[in-house]
C-alpha cells in the first residue's frame, strides 16, 4: 500500500476500487462491502449508489495506524460541556429567546417584492435564517429531502457501557452508532456507579412527523431544487442563510461555525 499511498493519509474508498493494483481494488471492494453499503443504506434509507460520492468522501480510508476519525491538529470539546458554553450564550444581554413558537408566526417574506416582515411589520435589520428553508416559503420550489435520527438514551449500571466513546455498528443492527459521553468529558466529575449510551437509529424525516431533520440528502434532484430557492433569497438583500438547513450542505460543527462567523464578520 505504501508504494501506493502516503502513511497516515486518509483516501476515498473509490480510489481504492478503481485502482489499477488488483489487490487493491480487492481492498476496496472487502472495505465498501463490511462498511459502507449497509451503513449506508441504514442512514440514508437509499442504496450507496444512489448518495452523492462527496457523502461517501466523508469517512476517509486511513492507510496507517491512525484510529482517530478526523484529521484536525486541534481537537477539543468544551471546559464545561456544550450545555454550559449554549446556555453562556443565551444568557446575553441582547439576545431575546421565544420558545414554542413558529418562526412563520412572526417572520414573512414576500417574494412578490422581495421584502421582509416582522410581526407584519415590514423589516429592514439583518436575518440570519437557520431553519429548513423549503418549509420556511411552504415548498414553494419542491420539498427538500433529509433523514432524521431517533436518538436513545440508555442508562447501565456499569463503569463503562463499551471500549470507546464511538462505535460505529455498519451492518446487522438497525441503529448505526453508540456514543459514550462519559469518554468525552473525563475531566467532569463521576461517580463511576453508572453510565449513559445514545443509540441512533436513522428515520425518515416528514415535516409533520416528532423528529427534527437531521441530515440534507444531497442528489441532482435536491441540489436543482435547493438552487432555486436560493437565487429567490439572494434577491433578498438583508437576508441570509447559516448552517445545515438553510444552507442544505452536510455540515460538521467546526465547518459550520467558522461559516457562521465568517458570515457574521461579513454583513456587520
Amino acid at each position: 500500500m505504501l508504494k501506493y499511498f502516503l502513511l497516515n493519509t486518509g483516501i476515498s474508498v473509490f480510489d481504492l476500487i478503481s485502482h489499477p493494483n488488483e489487490m487493491i481494488r480487492d481492498l476496496g471492494k472487502f472495505i465498501r462491502e463490511k462498511v459502507f453499503i449497509n451503513y449506508t443504506a441504514k442512514q440514508w434509507g437509499i442504496p450507496i449508489d444512489e448518495i452523492d460520492q462527496t457523502v461517501i468522501n466523508r469517512v476517509p480510508v486511513i492507510i496507517g495506524y491512525d484510529d482517530t476519525y478526523f484529521r484536525d491538529r486541534f481537537q477539543m470539546m468544551p471546559t464545561f460541556g456544550y450545555t454550559s458554553l449554549i446556555t453562556n450564550i443565551l444568557n446575553h444581554k441582547d439576545i431575546d429567546i421565544k420558545v414554542n413558537i413558529n418562526v412563520k408566526q412572526l417572520l414573512s417574506i414576500n417574494l412578490d417584492i422581495n421584502e421582509i416582515f416582522f410581526i407584519n411589520q415590514k423589516f429592514n435589520g439583518i436575518v440570519f435564517f437557520t431553519g429548513a428553508i423549503d418549509e420556511f416559503l411552504d415548498y414553494k420550489f419542491g420539498v427538500l429531502p433529509y433523514r432524521s435520527l431517533n436518538l436513545v438514551f440508555e442508562d447501565h449500571d456499569v463503569e463503562y457501557y463499551q471500549s470507546n466513546s464511538v462505535i460505529n455498528y455498519p451492518n446487522e443492527e438497525s441503529f448505526t452508532r453508540i456514543t459514550e459521553f462519559k469518554y468525552l468529558m473525563p475531566a467532569l466529575p463521576s461517580t463511576g456507579k453508572g453510565t449513559t449510551i445514545l443509540k441512533e437509529y436513522p428515520v425518515e424525516y416528514k415535516s409533520n412527523g416528532i423528529y427534527e431533520p437531521f441530515y440534507p440528502i444531497v442528489n441532482d434532484k435536491s441540489t436543482e431544487i435547493y438552487a432555486k430557492y436560493v437565487l429567490a433569497i439572494k434577491k433578498i438583500r438583508n437576508l441570509h442563510l447559516c448552517g445545515r438547513l438553510a444552507e442544505y450542505k452536510y455540515y460538521n460543527m467546526d465547518s459550520v461555525i467558522l461559516n457562521a462567523l465568517i458570515l457574521s464578520d461579513g454583513t456587520k
